[in-house]
């Protein structure tokens, strides 16, 4: 058989070879165990975190119970098959994380009322099969990543303090890992090559780096959790919500028609529920005295106060209601509240006055309104709109029980609510069909009004007809109206001014209220047809404290002048940690609201002890945070201290924060107002800047002022010789950085040798404590400087002449 010759161009030996065929390297895989601990245990952290947080808005996690034994197994997975390339299995870990996503788009379509959880699951099942593929550092890197958002995602859900734990375990944790990630990353981490010095060269893959000494890690824990504190409280909280998709609870789908929304179901009355004698359906029973159960107070005579339920929340309340302890209610928190602004929590408001409380005259004009089967969203029907307001969004979370009464801020515009109807009352008060309870979350929007006193004081008498028909009532005996009407004359004209706006005297009437009568613990029942108003002003001197609010309201209404009783809530008690108001059945009370025409109706607070206006949009709010946890601090400082501390921390919040307001108004007024923004933020990093540097020329002068002379010459030195591109490596000592200076040539003998001498001398100082004279190194540096400041020009005349060589220039 003859052989079949090879083609020419296999055989001529001018054809150019073909390059060799080059295999693929794989990534570097990552070889540290204790690197892959460390990773798990902070995604651990990360997953149980936002398990834990879930809990605050009564939405369980159940997917962690499976995630966390399944990320543990596929770590070990992942390390044991970390030289493998395993396309099978990744294929597998594929058909998983596409399972993942329908199932979250699935549970997107049924809890689209709280998408944060949705998404939290999401991550959780995608980071447990993610780690059966953790080859590379980089793959852990990603684990990191997820650690991370779900420690954010844990804060967002967090209403209480139980994430703290976490938080700062986390913090320990991740402080090793990113040393062993940069230790990964510059390869220290990896086995040293093997040479015949060093066969066996390896490194532990349970190595713990040095730079991480216990001491070290705790010093660097402190500061950084020290830091984070201090930045979290400086954050400004500007007005504004990013996202429009509000958190509500899990929908109430299960619930009775709501056929009587004239209905208030509060456990404090007897009559806080349906009753077979309520006849005209007004909610109040034919027969006031009939007890249903055994339970509650009376709405009309002597009674006592309910120790859990504020009696202040019903279409009747009775004033004439009494506590045998000096509490009056057990402590309760009853919801959490998130709201860009502090205020009173309004809940309802009455118009009418029984002689010893309130009921609400219209009841029967309640309102039902239903939301579209699309959206939680409900348009609260309001008044006419205010002349300056701001919307501020709150978000309740109800921990405790309390009647279907919705609080929220005055004005209601929007509100995202887990019912398909609600009711609204000819008072603003809006009704759920059924009680809040424990886990119930909506959202509200309020388009709050500012609180002018100036333009307060200015406005006039002219007031509508409704507005005169409902809340100008008095009692109905002709006597004690002209009582009434002649104290609150008595009170104006003690003024040392006269006081002839409405606004101006119902301050003023408030104050003199509060001042002038006291809360009595011991209070007498009133007897029957006794007016509250008379005998707290002319019996008693004083009364409960919700009778203060009873009082003014009455006495203003003499004056001529709008006013109802409004109940409600008081802001509570502000975490700063978690940016959430605590609000207890305790902090419920009711104050006086009055009408001004064009602006609306505003509170007044003549309970002692309170403040005189309630919290209000008058200020700022973008540093509360600091401003509260400054008040805490404050409160352990002696007297003098704190006036001077207080002075000087109101001067610059107040300088900072109108600073933030006019950049943001002026940056809100077009295409102008942005250049002119633009141009005055780049001014102010310019003075910054500026600042900046000065300041720190002159703390380096301060440092190098107390070092040794020879100490001193030599920072100088290195200075002078970075900024000649001749900087020194951080790895180099002084002799090696004097060799490579020697070598390189770029000075002139005379200069060369004078850093040397400098460096040699610094070598002396700092190792063997010789000491060289300073003169001699005061001329050394004298030369050097010489040099550099003649040589500057001249390189700047050179490159001028090198460019003009240049063709074409």
């Amino acid at each position: 058989m003859v052989a079949t010759p090879p083609p020419p161009f296999l055989t001529d030996p001018s054809a150019p070879a073909s390059p060799p065929a080059v295999r693929r390297s794989r990534p570097p895989v990552e070889n540290s165990i204790l690197f892959r601990i460390l990773v798990q245990l902070l995604v651990i952290v990360g997953i149980t975190a936002t398990a834990v947080a879930a809990v605050d808005v009564a939405e369980p996690i159940t997917s962690i119970y499976g995630a966390i034994p399944l990320s543990i197994a596929g770590s070990i997975w992942s390390y044991r098959q970390r030289r493998k390339r395993n396309i099978g299995f990744k294929f597998l870990i594929a058909l998983g994380m596409l399972w993942a996503l329908a199932t979250f788009f699935m549970a997107l379509a049924n809890r689209s009322n709280d998408t944060r959880l949705v998404l939290a699951e999401l991550l959780i099942q995608l980071q447990a099969l993610h780690c059966f593929d953790l080859p590379r550092r980089k793959d852990l890197g990603y684990s990191i990543v997820i650690g991370l958002i779900l420690m954010g995602v844990a804060a967002n859900l967090s209403q209480t303090l139980r994430l703290a734990p976490f938080i700062l375990v986390f913090l320990a944790i991740a402080l090793p890992v990113m040393v062993l990630d940069y230790r990964s990353r510059l390869g220290l981490g990896e086995p040293a090559p093997r040479s015949p010095g060093n066969p066996g060269a390896t490194v532990s893959p349970w190595q713990w780096p040095a730079e991480l000494h216990p001491r070290r890690l705790g010093i660097l824990l402190l500061v950084s959790g020290s830091l984070g504190l201090l930045i979290f409280a400086a954050l400004p909280r500007l007005p504004g919500y990013q996202l429009r998709n509000y958190p509500v609870s899990t929908p109430l789908t299960d619930l009775p028609e709501f056929s009587n929304n004239q209905l208030i179901r509060n456990p404090a009355y007897r009559d806080s529920g349906e009753d077979p004698t309520d006849s005209d359906g007004d909610g109040v029973p034919d027969d006031p005295s009939a007890v249903r159960g055994g339970a509650g107070s009376p709405t009309t005579g002597p009674g006592e106060l309910d120790q859990k339920y504020y009696y202040g929340f019903n279409t009747t309340i009775n004033q004439n209601l009494r506590s045998s302890i000096s509490q009056p209610m057990e402590p309760e928190v009853v919801m959490r509240v998130r709201s860009q602004g502090e205020g009173f929590w309004r809940v309802m408001a009455f118009d009418h006055y029984t002689g010893q409380g309130w009921d609400i005259s219209r009841n029967d004009k309640t309102q039902t309104l239903v939301r579209s089967p699309y959206s939680y969203r409900f348009f609260i029907p309001r008044p006419d709109p205010l002349p300056k307001s701001r919307e501020v969004v709150q978000t309740y979370t109800i921990v405790g029980d309390l009647p279907n009464l919705v609080p929220s801020l005055s004005q209601v515009r929007e509100l995202y609510f887990p019912t398909t109807e609600i009711a609204v009352d000819s008072e603003g008060g809006i009704r759920a069909p059924m009680e809040l309870t424990d886990g119930t979350t909506y959202t509200a929007i309020s388009d709050v009004p500012f609180r002018d006193r100036t333009a307060l004081g200015q406005t006039g008498s002219e007031y509508p007809p409704l507005i005169r028909d409902y809340y100008l009532a008095l009692p109905p005996d002709p006597i004690l109206q002209l009582k009434i009407r002649q104290t609150a004359e008595e009170l104006l004209a003690t003024s040392p001014k006269p006081l002839t706006s409405p606004y101006e005297k119902t301050l003023y009437l408030a104050q003199q209220i509060k001042q002038r009568y006291r809360v009595q613990p011991d209070l007498r029942f009133l007897g029957e047809g006794e007016d509250l108003v008379e005998a707290f002003l002319f019996k008693d001197g004083g009364g409960y404290p919700d009778h203060f609010s009873t009082v003014l309201t009455i006495m203003v209404r003499s004056l001529g002048i709008p006013a109802r009783l409004v109940a409600g809530f008081a802001p509570g008690e502000f975490n700063p940690f978690t940016g959430l108001y605590l609000v207890r059945n305790t902090d419920a009370y009711v104050m006086t609201e009055v009408y001004f025409p064009n602006f609306g109706w505003f509170a007044f607070d003549p309970i002692p002890g309170h403040p005189l206006i309630p919290p209000s949009l008058e200020e700022s709010f973008a540093f509360s945070t600091l401003k509260k946890l400054w008040l805490w601090v404050a409160g352990w400082l002696p007297s003098p201290v704190r006036g001077v501390f207080s002075t000087v921390f109101l001067w610059l919040t107040t300088l900072v924060t109108n600073a933030l307001v006019g950049l943001v108004r002026l940056f809100s007024q077009g295409i102008v107002g942005a250049i002119l923004g633009t141009i005055a933020v780049t001014a102010l990093g310019f003075v910054g800047w500026l600042g900046w540097s000065s300041w720190s020329r002159w703390r380096e002068q301060r440092r190098l002022a107390r070092l040794e002379p020879v100490d001193r010459y030599y920072h100088q030195l290195l200075r002078c010789l970075d900024q000649q591109d001749l900087g020194k490596k951080a790895t180099e000592t002084p002799l090696e950085y004097q060799q490579r200076l020697a070598s390189t040539q770029t000075c002139p003998p005379a200069v060369e040798g004078a850093i040397a001498a400098i460096l040699t001398a610094y070598g002396n100082w700092r190792y063997g404590r010789l000491v060289t004279e300073g003169g001699v190194l005061d001329r050394h540096w004298h030369d050097i400087q010489q040099h550099y400041q003649r040589s500057l020009p001249q390189t700047l005349q050179n490159a001028r002449q090198r460019s003009r060589r240049r063709p074409g220039l």
